[in-house]
């Protein structure tokens, strides 16, 4: 019998994106079980609570493939990977920057932890552009973000909006 595939996909996911999404679809094709990690850093206040950010993630992931769980975490992401088991970081790129930036992640990642191994996703042409930072400021200025977002989502910032 062989053991579940686990990975581990981190973020702040304030708010979960399309993007988030084509990374979670990607993963789900080898991976049995995705546990989404929601990085909570003391020192940044975000849009979306924990809960609600967590709420969402379930709201919107029921239809993938891969079984998905959501928990936040506060230290290496690293180290939350290995807690839940996972054999694989999930990492997605949207560009130049993104790999530069997530290569080094990588690298300093498999010196803390060998034997978790760092998978970079592209992000797929309709999802690129899209970043939550810029999700927020579209919706706090009543912008349309509904090409951006899944619908539960879009209705979660109108109504913080």
């Amino acid at each position: 019998m062989t053991s579940a595939r686990i990975g581990f996909y981190t973020g702040s996911f304030d708010p979960l994106t399309n993007g988030h999404l084509d990374v979670l679809r990607a993963g789900s094709a080898f991976c049995d079980r995705i546990v989404v990690g929601i990085g909570v850093h003391p020192g940044k206040v975000p849009l979306f609570s924990a809960d609600e950010r967590d709420a969402l993630i379930r709201a919107t992931t029921k239809h993938l493939p891969a079984d998905i769980e959501v928990e936040t975490f506060d230290g290496l992401a690293v180290d939350a990977a290995k807690r839940a088991g996972a054999c694989v970081i999930l990492r997605g790129l949207r560009d130049g920057t993104d790999f530069d930036y997530e290569m080094q992640m990588a690298g300093m990642n498999g010196v803390m932890s060998p034997d978790v191994q760092t998978v970079f996703i592209p992000a797929g042409p309709a999802v690129r552009h899209i970043t939550a930072t810029l999700v927020r400021q579209i919706a706090s200025l009543r912008g349309d973000v509904t090409g951006f977002v899944p619908p539960e989502v879009a209705a979660a910032l109108r109504a913080k909006f």
